[in-house]
């Protein structure tokens, strides 16, 4: 196995589409703890294009979760740079790292964290809605979104009424609702069972095909892994190719 520089991946047609949309050039994280060190990250490097989706599998403790929030500017990195659409975001501000994650990132947890007192539909209109779309703009792309993962039927229900299964359908075209370019998936298919587990990755598989979305979806089931486009391992704080 090799580090992961510029790889190859699926790609969809398209002049821009030979640029990686995200990069991670050998990213170093390190935690303290009562005047120890521990470093998770130790030179990660990755990138990431459009069109294609990609695992991202460990152990568990091996710093996927980390490498996740370093790329999805939710941490910064305590060396090395992260590239979110080609621009270098390590000097900018707060609030320019959180215009980006809310133009270009999606996040899909292994929890759904719907909001239990909003229907289906009222969950994928509210980051829309935050972001400053009107709401019948926002509420006619929240419908178009539940038809595309079959929950056109379900758009009045609570996620208490909903299976754990649509629930994470739900979870996953919320954080399509702004229409980002890079999507990040931290295990999201490990509340569930196997036969669920393999129909939400399909679904999600799907998505980023007809989008032309970069995904990069943490899981620790190889069988689902394999379905991916290409997989990387975390192996003593790098990312290598399997």
């Amino acid at each position: 196995m090799s580090d992961v520089e510029v790889v190859g991946g699926r790609r969809l047609g398209g002049e821009n589409d030979t640029e990686p949309v995200l990069e991670l050039r050998a990213v170093i994280r390190t935690y303290r703890q009562a005047g120890s060190a521990l470093e998770v990250l130790r030179g990660a490097s990755l990138s990431l294009y459009p069109g294609e989706i990609v695992a991202l599998v460990g152990p568990s403790g091996s710093g996927k979760s980390t490498l996740l929030h370093v790329a999805g500017l939710l941490e910064r990195p305590d060396g090395g740079e992260v590239i979110v659409a080609g621009r270098p975001c390590g000097r900018m501000s707060d609030a320019e790292r959180t215009a980006i994650r809310g133009r270009q990132l999606g996040f899909v947890y292994q929890f759904h964290h719907l909001l239990p007192e909003f229907s289906a539909l009222e969950n994928v209109m509210l980051p829309q809605m935050i972001a400053g779309t009107p709401r019948r703009v926002a509420r006619m792309r929240a419908r178009q979104l539940l038809g595309m993962v079959g929950l056109a039927p379900r758009e009045g229900h609570r996620p208490a009424r909903l299976s754990g299964g649509e629930q994470q359908r739900v979870a996953i075209i919320r954080a399509l609702a702004n229409s980002p370019r890079i999507l990040l998936g931290d295990e999201p298919t490990g509340n569930l069972d196997e036969h669920t587990a393999e129909s939400v990755t399909g679904v999600l598989i799907d998505i980023v095909r007809k989008a032309g979305l970069a995904a990069l979806v943490a899981t620790h089931n190889l069988d689902l892994a394999r379905r991916m486009d290409r997989i990387v391992a975390l192996e003593e704080g790098r990312l290598v190719s399997r």
